[in-house]
Formats: structure tokens, sequence, C-alpha cells
């Protein structure tokens, strides 16, 4: 299998996390003069940060990521590049020092280990006023590895969305999502803003159940091989309404993917190569970034990109100092605030952030992937994971306590 499945299968992996299928021809996206039509004009630069790679050749049935063993998964988590093509754009020039702060109580740090070995989980950066108060790793994890986001990429393409905002690509959020995706015109995406894509209230109906093979987003890969680079839009723009714009929270990863293609569309960059000037450099990042590739040839907006863990906290932290001159003023502060409540419970959904309560709020993945804020005691506290199942059992509301308890204790 060369760049052409590799390609398919990350799209695959993204949309549906099932078997990937082949039959696609790739696109390159590399320079201005062979990108795709990602956007009207095209504004790729000659020599862009973003470096296309593909994996070695592979058996598509090696590639069904929910199917993969404990040690496959704690194996491959950190080294998706070699499994599925994608950008790889390269860490800041000059990165953010995370210095060492006071370690905590070591009672807390027993709790850390225990809960990290019980829950298979890969590593932990506890930084306070940005300095790291707790790092550890486990399952053969270290300070220079990289490991996937899967949703906690949603966060990143979420900040895009508002640097674009920012650069004026996007003129407002209250915009209709087809001035900048003209291919949902006609659908039930016809008046819905740009504002309602970002919190999950388009009002299309969606099924996001993955054992359910013919869930919405079971079908993804479906319209991949039928349709290839026009695959998001084809299959969003086939689905029904169910409530008014507005109306109704339901979570869809195809959505997510929409906003890639919306932010690419309006920008003529593909995410990561948006991400390089937008988030890794201001952000310090101390790795190099890896963000899979969709049929299209841009970046997946809903899913996996790779990092290291401190760059993970390097995000918390950009994100609790607001993010500088690179989004709008006030954008995490909106962006991270419940636009939507989840009844009475604390917990909600802003900007393709979870919110919890207390005024916490955070991003969160599969398999135990998470940057977890608390803006009161300036603590981000992020993990990585191969929990057991994906969408996890008790061990997401243990984490979550516990970081409670580790801020409760921040002085």
């Amino acid at each position: 299998m060369g760049l052409k499945n590799g390609m398919l299968a990350g799209a695959a992996l993204a949309l549906t996390l099932g078997l990937p299928l082949g039959g696609l021809a790739p696109l390159h996206a590399q320079t201005a003069k062979d990108a795709p039509a990602l956007a009207v004009p095209p504004q790729y630069p000659e020599k862009p940060a973003a470096r296309l790679t593909q994996p070695p050749p592979r058996d598509p049935s090696e590639l069904a990521v929910l199917f993969w063993s404990d040690a496959q998964r704690t194996e491959r988590f950190r080294a998706m590049e070699q499994w599925f093509a994608g950008h790889e754009v390269p860490a800041a020039a000059t990165p953010r020092a995370l210095p060492q702060g006071a370690p905590l109580p070591e009672a807390l740090r027993a709790e850390i280990t225990a809960l990290m070995k019980a829950s298979n989980t890969a590593g932990v950066m506890v930084l306070v006023d940005g300095k790291v108060v707790h790092e550890e790793y486990g399952l053969g994890m270290g300070p220079q590895d990289r490991w996937t986001s899967f949703s906690v990429a949603k966060s990143f393409t979420s900040t895009l969305l508002g640097a674009a905002v920012k650069d004026g690509f996007i003129t407002s959020l209250d915009d209709p999502v087809t001035k900048y995706i003209p291919g949902l015109a006609g659908s039930a995406y016809d008046g819905v803003t740009v504002k309602q894509l970002a919190t999950m209230t388009s009002g299309v109906k969606w099924d996001e159940n993955y054992t359910d093979p013919n869930s919405d987003v079971a079908q993804m890969n479906r319209f991949v091989v039928e349709y290839g680079a026009d695959a998001i839009v084809a299959q969003m723009k086939a689905l029904p309404r169910e409530a008014e714009p507005g109306q109704k929270w339901v979570y869809k990863t195809g959505e997510t993917n929409l906003i890639g293609v919306l932010v690419e569309n309006a920008v003529g960059k593909p995410l990561a190569e948006y991400a390089k000037a937008k988030i890794v450099d201001p952000a310090g990042f101390s790795g190099d970034l890896f963000w899979m590739v969709d049929p299209r040839g841009g970046n997946i907006g809903g899913c996996c990109l790779s990092i290291r863990l401190s760059d993970y906290a390097r995000m918390g932290q950009f994100a609790l100092e607001g993010g500088g001159a690179q989004v709008p003023t006030g954008w995490f502060a909106e962006a991270t605030d419940s636009q939507v409540d989840f009844g009475d419970s604390g917990f909600g959904y802003g900007y393709q952030w979870w919110t919890y309560p207390q005024g916490t709020y955070g991003a969160q993945g599969i398999f135990g992937q998470a940057i977890t804020l608390f803006p009161d005691k300036r603590m981000v506290f992020a993990y990585i994971g191969n929990w057991k199942q994906a969408s996890g059992g008790a061990e997401r509301g243990e984490f979550l306590d516990l970081a409670r308890k580790i801020a409760a204790a921040a002085e």
C-alpha cells in the first residue's frame, strides 16, 4: 500500500475508525503549482512548512484501529505516521520553556501513578502558572515521543477557525456555512451558520454510533470510496434536517470535518500548514506536529494529529493565556464557554471544547487523551493513553476528579 491507500486509510480512520478500502488517486498538495482546489484562490506557499509523508506499504487489514490489540495500540499510537499518510510541520524555532515548579505532594503523585497504571495511561503532565509540577510516563512512552490525539484535534481545528476570523478569511461566525462550502447549497445546511456548525447545533440529523454499520459515522467510509475528494461534502449534503438550526445539540464528527474543509477553503492552506503559523510557533511546540490527510489532500478536522505530551500541555497553556494575537480578543473565553448546556449537570459544549462544572473546560479524545484546564488555578492537566475501551469507562471521570483534587491543592 502506497500513498493512495495511506491517504484513504487516514480518512477512514477518522471517519469510521473501521477498515479502510482502496481506490482513490492521491492529492499531493505541496506547492501552489500542484495544490488541489481547496480554496479560491489557493494561497499555498511555494515552500510550504507542511511536508507530506507516507507510511511504508501496509495491508489494509492492518489499519483497523478499533481492532488493534492492546500491544499494537501501545506501539502504534506513538508512531501513527508509520501507518497513515499525513502532513508534518516542524517544531517552533524557539520552543516555549516549561520550567520546573514545586512538585506535587507525595500523596497526589502516588495517586497519579496508581491511576496511570490502572488505566493504561501513557503520560500525565501538570502545569501551574506555566511551570511543570508533575511529569510522568508509562507504556514505554518518553518525552520526545509523539502520541495521537483522536478528537482532541477538534479543539485545534476550532482554534484555527478563530485564527481565520482574526485574519479576515472568515468574516463572521454568523455567516452561512454555504458561503465557505458552496457544495452544501440546497441541503439541510442552508441557513446554518458557522457558529452553529462549531457548536454542533446545526439541526442536521446524524448518528455517531460506532457499533451500528448503518450509522452515519460508519457510512462515511462508503462515501470516501464512492466520492473520493468530495466525500465529506457529499455525505453531509445528503443528510436530512431534524430540528431548526440552533435548537438541538448532537455530537457529529462529520461536522468537525466540515469545519476543517471550511477553514481550508477560506484560508487556502491545509490545517497543518495554518497550524504551524497559528499554534505550533506561537505556542512554542518543542516537537514536530503530524496531522493525517484525507482524500482531498487537506487535513482531517475532526481527528488525528500527533504531538508530544509537553505540547499537549503547551496547547493548554496557549488557550489559558488567550491565544495572544493569533485569534480575536476574547476568542478562547467565548469558545470555551458553554454554548450548549447538558441539562443542569454543569457539563456542556462550546466551540469544539467540552465545558465542565466549576468553570473548567477541556479537549478530549477516545482511548484516553485530554487537555483539562482550570482557569482560576492557572492549571493545565494533560494526559495521553491507551485505555482498554475507545470510549472509556470510569477512567474519564476518575481523571477529572483527580485533576480537581490537584487543582484544589494548587497554590
